[in-house]
Order: structure tokens, then sequence, then C-alpha cells
């Protein structure tokens, strides 16, 4: 397919083209820097939002009720999970499988949902995560996903991509004044995520007590409790979403 064909079949929103277009620009095949520099006028409109967090904090099963929602409020909705790479050069984890949503046709231009390999690259991210996110974005996805792959402290590089920050944090994970040097400090919500556990409230009041010693200007970071597995909180996680996109500025 053409370089011309490819660009006019990603902003059709075509589900082949898009992963076409993605594998293209992962394996840098030749031409795929003018393909980018083709979309790029076509960029600019998504909300993309970072989910990043500890290992086992529920990050894939928290995303999977977001885009549920987000879905049921009619929005096009798309996400990058960035997993560690397999011996293979692929991606271990395989969230795609994680998540598919129930009832939902794979070929649905409403979800696109991408698994991609960190391929060695440290802070979270794969190499192309970015140009990843502009061909969804050119595709027309209102809101872009990205979910880092959950190395700890120095997985920090989401936050020079995502318009809205999240990080899920587990009950009970410890003295949140040892973690500020590196996630923690980034957050525009924090998700404690399993809710249900008794540690919980103690995690909150943690966080609460780190917040308040944040130098921050403007919006000040929110805290959520969330039972992905049951459901609960998703709507009002939503809401703050929603609530801190229309704080930021415009994206550029």
């Amino acid at each position: 397919m053409k370089t011309k064909e490819l660009v006019n079949k990603v902003l059709e929103g075509d589900i082949l083209s898009i992963a076409r277009a993605t594998r293209y620009v992962e394996d840098e095949l030749k031409g795929y820097k003018s393909f980018l520099k083709k979309i790029e006028p076509y960029t600019g409109k998504a909300h993309i939002i970072g989910i990043t967090g500890f290992p086992g904090a529920g990050k894939s099963t928290l995303i999977k009720c977001l885009v549920q929602e987000y879905l049921n409020l009619e929005k096009k909705v798309s996400v990058i999970a960035v997993d560690p790479t397999s011996l293979s050069g692929g991606a271990f984890l395989g969230d795609r499988v994680r998540m598919q949503i129930h009832g939902l046709d794979p070929f649905d231009k409403r979800l696109y949902i991408r698994s991609m390999a960190s391929r060695g690259n440290f802070g979270g991210l794969s190499k192309s995560t970015k140009d990843v996110v502009k061909i969804l974005d050119a595709a027309g996805y209102e809101k872009i996903f990205v979910e880092t792959v959950g190395a700890g402290q120095n997985d920090v590089d989401i936050m020079n991509l995502a318009h809205s920050l999240i990080v899920v944090v587990n009950p009970g994970m410890g003295d949140v004044q040892t973690l500020k040097g590196g996630i923690m400090e980034i957050a525009n919500l924090y998700v404690i995520n399993k809710a249900d556990y008794p540690e919980a409230a103690k995690t909150e009041g943690e966080i609460k007590s780190f917040v308040s010693m944040l130098s921050k200007k403007g919006w000040e970071p929110r805290i959520y409790k969330t039972e992905a597995y049951q459901n609960k909180g998703i709507k009002e996680l939503v809401s703050g979403i929603e609530e801190h996109h229309k704080s930021e500025p415009p994206h550029r």
C-alpha cells in the first residue's frame, strides 16, 4: 500500500490500516518518517490519558473499566499497553487479550487496542509510543489511554506525553515518603485500586499527607478509590479525569 493511500485509510479509521501503520512505525520501515509527516496536520485533538503505577496494582483491569465507561458515553477510545519485551521481541504480557471488551466486534471502529513491547527502553514506554499516539489521534480516537510497563520509581516518561496522568497504587504499598522521588510526584490523579482491602484508608491518608507537601500550581492532585474487578468507583474517576481535562490549557 502506498503512503498516501495508507494515510487516507488511517484518517478514515480503518482498523487494519491503523494496525499496518502502527507496525510500519514500530519497525521503522522505509518511508515511515514521511508517513508521520503526512498525518501530523491531523493530530492534536485527542485527550491522552496516561496510566502508570507499581506492578500488580491492577492497571489493566482499571483501564478496561474506564474504556467501557467511555464507550458508554459514546466516545471513540484506543489503548496503547506497553509491556515488557519477550525473548522473541514481542509484548510479553499481551494486554490486548486481557482487555477485550465483552460483546464488541474486534473490527468495531470505536475501540482499538495495541500491545507494544518496550524493547529495552527505560522509562516505562517504548521508543515509538509517541508516534503511535499520533496515528491514533489522526484516526479520530478521542480518548487515548497509554499504560506504561509499571517499572516503579523511574517509570516517568509518560509525564511528557499524557495530558492527564493517573498513578495507580495498591493499599498498603509501603511508606509513600520513600517513593516520592519517582512516579508519586507526577500524578494529576491518584487511584487506590482494590479499595476494599483493609489498608486502603491508611494509604489514602498517606497520599493526602504527601500531596499537601507538593508545590503544585493550578490543579491539585485528587485521590480516588476503586474496586476495578467490581466496577466500583469508575464513574467518579471518569468525572475526575474530565474535570482535569477541562482545567488544562488547550493542547498543542
